[in-house]
């Protein structure tokens, strides 16, 4: 039994910041003009990867330690000298004196995810394929760009304008250190893709999205399987993800054996 406790919190906080941290290494050697970098202070991991990248913020604030209002001012002038705000995704299990110090400071609460987590076992029997025209795959390096316009597909009717954006964030994220991009293929032709990072013995899964005229083919439940057992068989013994509270992705991943470790929630330095 894995419980949902402040030793599990950090594993999982740890693998996202280094996600992160290995996606912002790579635009940095992609695209040296973004500025894109990271630090990290009291072993809280800040990315930068423009003023308005969903990446920009930190992890793991108050998870490996006390945090002082020197090491909050310091991730705050991170930011602020590189014209972003300053956000910080907070675990519950942080140290208790985060909160108040985060309040004194003009911090308000933004948004909450939630956080998910599975063991792995190498044991585990491979998935089973429903659907003989059904495939997925492990994409090689120089196929970012395929992956990447398959992840991008998936957002196509959503907002006008974010195709586009997934698509460039997608064709990074797939060239990143311990990136493994999954795609589905339904005939031959590319319909779902889905992301896995390890780190350590942590897979983390994300990116999942399914064009349009393909959906409920079970490209995502496949490729969810195909990520879990190349995870459990390549020696991760926990799998995590996460998803908006409530949301048709945290009731599929639960739908999949995932359990809730604990919501996180987004705080934002208030602009003066």
């Amino acid at each position: 039994m894995l419980f949902a406790d402040y030793t599990l919190s950090q594993r999982l906080e740890r693998t996202e910041g280094r996600s992160n941290a290995a996606f912002v290494e790579i635009r940095a050697q992609l695209q040296p003009a973004s500025g894109a970098t990271w630090c990290e202070v009291a072993g809280t991991a800040a990315m930068f990867d423009g003023p308005d990248s969903p990446l920009t913020q930190t992890f793991g604030l108050g998870m490996f330690g006390e945090v002082t209002p020197s090491d909050l001012a310091a991730l705050e002038s991170f930011f602020q000298e590189r014209g972003a705000p300053v956000l910080h995704e907070v675990s519950p299990l942080a140290d208790a004196s985060l909160l108040p110090l985060l309040t004194q400071r003009g911090y308000q609460p933004l948004e909450y995810t939630s956080v998910l987590y599975q063991p792995l076992s190498a044991a585990a029997a491979p998935p089973v394929s429903r659907n003989p025209q059904l495939r997925t795959r492990l994409l090689a390096p120089d196929e970012a760009p395929l992956w990447a316009r398959t992840a991008a597909a998936g957002w196509s009717t959503e907002m006008e304008g974010l195709e586009e954006f997934i698509r460039e964030l997608s064709v990074v994220s797939a060239q990143s250190a311990g990136a493994r991009p999954f795609l589905a293929e339904l005939a031959g032709e590319p319909i779902a893709a889905g992301g896995l990072f390890v780190y350590d013995d942590v897979a983390l899964l994300a990116g999942a999205s399914t064009v349009p005229q393909a959906r409920r083919q079970g490209g995502q439940q496949a490729l969810l399987e195909a990520r879990l057992h190349y995870a459990a068989s390549q020696g991760c013994t926990l799998a995590m993800m996460a998803a908006l509270p409530g949301s048709q992705s945290q009731r599929n991943a639960e739908k999949h054996g995932f359990r809730i470790a604990y919501t996180r929630t987004k705080w934002q330095l208030a602009s003066k």
